[in-house]
């Protein structure tokens, strides 16, 4: 299967104004994850899509390709899928989409995610890290359940699993796993996604992967046992981002 990735990226966020445009060790941001993702090999061709002329003219000066699409997408997902659909793009088969704030990407957790899909497994899927506890509490974090098979049964920003009896606290630390913002999707499911209403379950969460879920579709879970980097949200992770990277970079 050909694989097209693509990068949302919107310059409207509000807890870090012009997020892909602020610098990450004197690159914007922007240009950082497209580095990572095209660098990585798991898609035939990259490119950022974005609502920002600025941010696609910060993308084409290094070298990248970027697309305009539409400001009045809800999701990213939805601005993948008008990518997508471009007549440059059509003779892809499968799409990966990497979040424009995830300069630190696992590459492992991208390319098992892609497998699941171009090995004919799932017709969608995403990855997941193995946490600990201590981030059930915590509503900004989404967690995931699977099964034995790596379908994903729930997305939530409760804590899953629920701790019944304090006597399993040990099978529960083997039970949590942490969402990471990676999707791949065959042209089909990803068609058949956008295509769905927003479902109460994605309305209440605020997590548009319950939209696929909800209506039946499989969605494989890659489970990455390894230490990932979250994304940069604010100016503290930017911060801690800048003060990271040289060791990133070489390491």
């Amino acid at each position: 299967m050909r694989t097209l990735a693509v990068i949302p990226a919107r310059l409207g966020a509000t807890r870090l104004p012009r997020k892909p445009l602020r610098l990450l060790a004197n690159l914007p941001l922007i240009v950082r994850v497209w580095q990572r993702v095209a660098a990585m090999g798991v898609a035939e061709h990259c490119v950022v899509a974005t609502d920002s002329e600025e941010v696609a003219q910060a993308v084409r000066s290094h070298g990248g390709n970027a697309v305009l699409t539409s400001s009045e997408h809800p999701s990213g997902t939805d601005r993948v899928a008008e990518v997508a659909r471009r007549p440059e793009f059509l003779a892809f088969d499968a799409v990966v989409n990497v979040q424009g704030d995830e300069p630190f990407v696992s590459a492992n957790a991208v390319r098992r995610a892609v497998s699941l899909v171009t090995d004919g497994r799932f017709p969608l899927a995403t990855a997941a890290v193995r946490a600990t506890p201590a981030i059930l509490g915590n509503s900004n974090v989404v967690k995931v359940v699977a099964a034995d098979d790596q379908r994903a049964m729930y997305f939530s920003r409760a804590p899953i699993p629920f701790l019944r009896d304090v006597s399993d606290a040990a099978v529960q630390s083997e039970c949590v796993w942490q969402h990471l913002g990676i999707y791949v999707y065959t042209r089909a499911a990803l068609e058949h996604w956008v295509a769905l209403p927003v479902h109460r379950l994605e309305h209440i969460e605020r997590l548009e992967q319950l939209r696929p879920l909800a209506a039946g579709l499989p969605i494989g879970v890659a489970m990455i046992d390894e230490p990932v980097r979250v994304g940069i949200d604010t100016e503290d992770d930017l911060e801690q981002a800048n003060r990271d990277w040289a060791h990133f970079s070489t390491g």
